[in-house]
């Protein structure tokens, strides 16, 4: 045996040992955070024109449909009702309001160590979604989405890693009460997950009583205020360019009561928006800005999310192309967007067409997370789970995402240049002096994990080793891992007797967790 093929051996041997050590948290390649915006689709001077574009909207067309109390609050800080009875913004109040909107927050979870710092551009993933299904993978088929659904997505998304914040993904369909509906969402989201969360109400009522329960968690009022880790996703616009009624009393009670709020427009371009991609974007920034001195009307100083989400249509038949090219550099644009005002921003990205967790899945979500995640948003939602456009939910999907997830972080993260990593001494060593291979040198397995990412169901594996376990496709892994999370993973921040209270005064229709393991 030569000397060469021992020292290959040996450096072998020292990177099974390596695998087998956990990584130190400051030492993993990639984390939540990351700062982003190495993509760009839009120069400085389109970023310019699609402001100055969304400011004429604003000032000469308006938002239609508002109520009372967003009329009398706008109208306060210098908006006006036209003669067609639209509640305009004038180009001085938008660009103050701007100013003055809170650039820097945290996005608290229910314990601090799940914590989120927003704005700046770093870069975090969070679910989202209302699929009125789930996703049998193994049968291929799709049944209507239920509260036990929620809570199992929830528990996943408190197990993955990459998952940063935990927003609703699905509609629990078992609940026909809207009241009920809203209470055990919320609460499902909360049980199942320490981390951030972020829900949705349909009326302010609801939205009162979701206020008192949050308060419970929290131990008080104060201490709710003080640490607010749940976040209401207000859908507060009917594109193109009306208040929503409901969504707008849901907002003003969410925001006087503390609460952070994702300001979330979704037009369609080519149905609700613009065709034209620029136009899309010109119109969903619009509405946002709009939101957003409307929030600040209710409450100076309120934490909101920048939200422009402008969805694609396939124009042959109308409907959502949330997997296309397009919609990639429509998210990217308004990312940029959010970062040329400076303000904590959201958009979303892996809402694959397929059905199915499949290749269309996978080349989807990689194309439009690895586009989306480097263009500077603070958070990019529905990035796990969700296939056929936004209507189904797969919880095997979401552990295959969670993948594509890590792999778009290394990108984010980039290639360091300082003199360690340009490697001009190892180069010097190993051919020099050294075996000729770069295999058991110090560098290479000081890197092994703190430079590079693996993926938890994706295969590495030679043709022959993967034959050999069975030949295994990738949701067999998924499903398998997707099992043993729930099995296992049955979260207990939430004390019982705080449990206990909330079951007696709300009406809360999940099970109580067994007593498992936590892992």
């Amino acid at each position: 045996m030569s000397e060469g093929s021992v020292k290959r051996r040996g450096g072998r041997e020292a990177r099974r040992s390596l695998r087998s050590q956990p990584i130190i948290d400051d030492r993993r390649p990639v984390r939540g955070g990351l700062a982003s915006g190495a993509f760009r689709p839009l120069s400085d001077a389109d970023l310019s024109r699609i402001h100055r574009a969304a400011l004429d909207v604003l000032e000469t067309v308006g938002l239609a449909d508002p109520i009372a109390s967003c009329v009398e609050l706008c109208t306060a800080h210098g908006a006006f009702v036209n003669g067609a009875g639209r509640l305009c913004f004038p180009r001085a109040l938008v660009e103050d309001t701007i100013a003055r909107a809170p650039r820097r927050w945290i996005m608290c979870g229910q314990e601090p160590r799940f914590d989120l710092e927003l704005g700046g551009g770093r870069v975090h993933f969070a679910t989202a979604g209302a699929a009125v299904h789930t996703v049998d993978e193994a049968t291929g088929t799709y049944r209507p989405s239920t509260l036990a659904d929620l809570y199992d997505a929830a528990r996943l998304a408190d197990a993955l890693e990459f998952i940063d914040l935990f927003q609703r993904p699905l509609v629990c369909r078992d609940l026909e009460d809207p009241r009920e509906l809203d209470l055990n969402t919320l609460y499902a989201c909360l049980a199942g997950t320490a981390k951030p969360i972020g829900t949705s109400f349909t009326r302010a009522e609801h939205m009162a009583e979701g206020l008192a329960l949050l308060h419970a968690v929290a131990g008080s009022e104060e201490a709710w205020r003080r640490r607010p880790f749940a976040s209401l996703s207000s859908c507060f616009v009917v594109p193109p360019l009306r208040w929503a009624e409901d969504a707008c009393r849901v907002l003003e009670v969410a925001v006087r009561g503390g609460m952070p709020v994702l300001l979330l427009a979704a037009g369609q371009a080519g149905a609700t928006s613009p065709a034209a991609l620029a136009g899309a974007v010109v119109q969903e920034v619009a509405e946002v800005l709009a939101g957003l001195v409307y929030v600040q009307a209710i409450r100076a100083g309120a934490p909101a999310i920048f939200g422009p989400w402008p969805f694609v249509s396939d124009l042959r038949t109308g409907a959502m192309s949330g997997g296309s090219g397009e919609q990639a550099l429509l998210m990217a644009a308004c990312a940029q967007m959010g970062r040329f005002y400076d303000l904590p921003t959201g958009v979303a990205s892996g809402m694959t067409d397929s059905k199915l967790t499949d290749a269309q899945a996978g080349a989807e979500i990689g194309l439009n997370h690895a586009l989306v995640a480097n263009a500077g948003a603070d958070l990019v939602y529905e990035a796990a789970g969700m296939r056929a456009s936004l209507l189904g939910f797969s919880h095997s999907g979401m552990v295959v995402d969670h993948d594509c997830i890590a792999a778009s972080l290394r990108a984010v993260r980039g290639i360091e240049t300082d003199d360690d990593s340009l490697s001009v001494e190892v180069i010097r060593e190993v051919c020099i002096a050294g075996p000729g291979h770069f295999l058991g040198h110090p560098q290479t397995l000081a890197l092994m994990h703190s430079g590079f990412v693996y993926p938890a169901v994706g295969d590495r594996s030679s043709p022959k080793e993967w034959q050999e376990r069975g030949s295994p496709r990738l949701l067999e892994r998924a499903e398998r891992r997707t099992r043993d999370i729930l099995a296992r993973h049955w979260p207990r921040h939430l004390p019982a007797e705080v449990d206990r209270i909330l079951r007696q005064r709300f009406p809360i229709r999940l099970p109580q967790a067994p007593a498992g393991p936590v892992a």
